[in-house]
């Protein structure tokens, strides 16, 4: 009897402990729920201070290109806000008269505003229109189309509201921003998202690579160009600029110019009605890991030189065709996007350092940085001289003229490619300029470089395509 009595309590007890355990590892769990979890951040608060101070812009004038616009044209989507959007933002304009809308923000109270170069492009009159419906006419101020940003300035009675500035270099990537802006002509709208990623380089034929451009989710559509991005302190660290789209509408993917390089181009607008940027001379390209390991770096980084241009800032300084540079004023450089960002807010006339590999060994140049020239056009010529290689190349050379024409002291064209050519990506029309870091003059010293070439080798091949230089790798098959 007493043994069962035991048994009972030790049962009972045992089953009290469980239960106050089991108790203790739900709250336990809750807390910890509870301490990961973190409401969401409310806007309101941000919206209700800012939003006087971002504008909507509407053109009358030539018609801005359809591509510089935020996202590539959608022309059913554009006949239906046409026929059956808001009234008052039907496009009632003479066609050769019409209107753009897009959006802007002040950025000093005595009326200077702050918009994309794309909204105003071609325009014959600009009008403000603020959150409390004032209109005005606003004045051009400059433009800077590489940057895409334009300066205006109204004349109002009284001071108007401003914005705060932020710093986009403390934006953390998953940080959380804000956007206000007129998106298909619908004033005032408030989208919100993440910071994607930071410092993208867009190949755009307007803002070429100068631009680091922060990516976001916000929602951005047509209309938002020129709006500001906020952080959630309610500054602003960004000008939204563009979208990704196949449809012409958002996707998901938007970019924001950093609010301090629109500033510099702000102060050199207001200080002498243009911008300089620095320039160095050099065409570059990216480094794959098949070129990484041609050239002796243990992984692809770097900026790959492809072209260095006659009498600019690179030729004075030594830099070489297919230098790798690795630095620049000290700073690394990854990919090569980042390295005509770094070079476009150098001081001009001024100098800087350079860090290059060279044959596997690091060099250090200096270099006076240039003003960032109008680009000139290339043509293309040819004359016919074939000749064979093992390599599957059929090449030809070029004449004295087209070589003055591409702006290229040599080079042969390729006629055809097949076998080693063709798997490494060489195609008929190519000018191929240098191969194993030896320039070829013609096709004899073509051939007489791949008769030095050893089995199992990655040969690194310079190539002029359609006036753009680039760098292939012909992977040579081991001896059987």
């Amino acid at each position: 009897m007493p043994n069962m009595i035991a048994n009972s309590f030790s049962l009972q007890t045992l089953g009290a402990c469980a239960a106050r355990y089991l108790t203790l590892v739900g709250l336990l769990c809750a807390a910890a729920l509870g301490a990961q979890a973190s409401p969401l951040p409310d806007f309101t608060e941000l919206v209700k201070s800012n939003e006087a101070a971002v504008v909507n812009i509407s053109t009358v004038g030539e018609a801005p290109s359809r591509m510089n616009r935020s996202g590539p044209r959608n022309d059913q989507l554009e006949e239906f806000f046409r026929r059956f959007g808001p009234p008052q933002e039907r496009e009632n304009q003479p066609r050769s008269r019409p209107r753009s809308l897009g959006s802007g923000f002040v950025i000093q109270s005595d009326g200077y505003i702050l918009t994309n170069n794309h909204v105003v492009d071609g325009a014959e009159k600009i009008m403000v229109r603020l959150s409390n419906r004032e209109e005005y006419e606003a004045e051009l101020v400059g433009t800077d189309p590489r940057s895409d940003l334009a300066l205006l300035k109204v004349t109002a009675e009284k001071k108007l509201p401003a914005l705060t500035m932020g710093d986009s270099d403390k934006l953390e990537v998953g940080e959380w921003v804000l956007a206000i802006g007129s998106p298909f002509g619908f004033d005032y709208s408030v989208t919100a998202g993440i910071v994607s990623a930071k410092g993208r380089s867009l190949s755009n034929p307007q803002t070429g690579n100068y631009v680091p451009f922060i990516q976001t989710d916000v929602a951005i559509n047509p209309g938002n160009s020129g709006g500001p991005l906020f952080n959630l302190d309610g500054e602003v660290v960004g000008i939204n600029s563009q979208i990704y789209s196949n449809s012409g509408g958002f996707m998901g993917v938007s970019f924001a110019i950093p609010i301090e390089m629109a500033m510099d181009v702000v102060k050199q607008l207001k200080d002498k009605g243009r911008v300089s940027r620095g320039w160095l001379g050099v065409e570059i390209l990216e480094v794959s890991r098949d070129l990484a390991l041609s050239y002796g770096l243990k992984r692809p980084r770097g900026a790959l030189v492809a072209r260095v241009m006659e009498d600019s800032p690179a030729a004075a300084a030594g830099l070489q065709e297919e230098d790798i540079i690795v630095e620049f004023n000290g700073q690394d450089i990854e990919r090569s996007g980042e390295l005509p960002q770094f070079v476009g807010r150098a001081p001009v006339g001024e100098p800087s350092s350079l860090t290059v590999v060279r044959g596997g060994k690091k060099k250090k140049l200096s270099v006076t940085i240039g003003e960032l020239p109008d680009q000139a056009d290339l043509r293309v010529g040819s004359r016919p001289s074939s000749k064979d290689n093992k390599f599957g190349l059929s090449v030809r050379d070029l004449s004295d003229q087209t070589k003055e024409q591409l702006g290229i002291d040599v080079g042969v064209e390729v006629v055809n490619a097949t076998g080693i050519a063709a798997r490494g990506g060489l195609m008929a029309r190519d000018v191929i300029l240098r191969m194993r870091t030896r320039p070829v003059a013609n096709t004899e010293a073509l051939n007489d470089i791949l008769d030095d070439v050893e089995s199992g080798s990655i040969v690194p091949v310079l190539v002029l395509r359609q006036q753009r230089r680039i760098f292939l790798t012909l992977k040579v098959p081991e001896d059987d």
